[in-house]
């Protein structure tokens, strides 16, 4: 990473803003700290981050709140850091436009691999996205519909191909189900969750290795799944 690369990170706790402009900064990136949430969303407006790290429980509004308040005017990727740990807390931070999720205490190669994955798919503007993806021998042709494993052509139903079409292209991102059923399907079948766990099963059958260990399309548990492209 270059210094060019700028992360604000939102936290309450000194000792964790300390630790991770330490640890950031001696990965090369340029760190800004907000102690509470307004500070933030005003930092974050004046400084225009490639990435902000945001905990929940802030002093004065909640992390949710920032989330989705950094959502009506930014793109910008967040990663959640939280001690909150609960399914409901992390599809909810998921829900209101967070890219990915960590529970304190964390390790530091995870959060800079999120970190990597996080601003890679930022920085993929309409322009410059592939249509064709790539996970292991998996290719996704997704202006051909077109789907091989190896050199066989895999047949896929029109909803299995819109499903993992949607999947790829937020690859390395955690998709929550409901996210997943109203963009895939329609935002009246966010509580169809066996409907996308059968599809999910069909498409492992179809692409994975190993359908009961999968290695493409992984579980988040309580959570939804996460998509690995090359």
């Amino acid at each position: 990473m270059t210094p060019d690369v700028h992360i604000l990170v939102i936290d309450d706790e000194p000792q964790i803003r300390r630790a991770l402009r330490t640890i950031l900064g001696a990965h090369l990136f340029r760190v800004s700290l907000a102690s509470n949430g307004e500070e933030g969303l005003a930092m974050a407006a004046s400084l225009q981050p490639d990435l902000v790290i945001l905990d929940l429980g802030l002093p004065d509004i909640d992390g949710i709140e920032v989330c989705q308040r950094l959502r009506e005017w930014s793109q910008v990727p967040i990663i959640v850091l939280s001690v909150r740990d609960s399914e409901r807390d992390k599809v909810i931070a998921l829900d209101r436009g967070a890219d990915d999720y960590l529970t304190k205490p964390f390790g530091i190669e995870e959060l800079l691999a999120r970190i990597r994955v996080a601003l890679r798919h930022a920085t993929q503007t309409p322009r410059e996205k592939t249509t064709v993806l790539r996970s292991g021998e998996i290719v996704i042709d997704l202006v051909n519909h077109r789907v091989t494993r190896g050199k066989e052509e895999v047949k896929l139903t029109a909803t299995e191909f819109k499903l993992l079409a949607y999947l790829a292209r937020n690859a390395g991102k955690v998709l929550s189900h409901r996210m997943i059923l109203s963009n895939v399907w329609d935002p009246a079948d966010i509580d169809r969750l066996e409907y996308l766990r059968v599809y999910i099963r069909q498409l492992r059958k179809k692409l994975e290795e190993d359908p009961d260990n999968p290695k493409i399309i992984v579980n988040e548990p309580g959570i939804g799944y996460r998509f690995y492209a090359d």
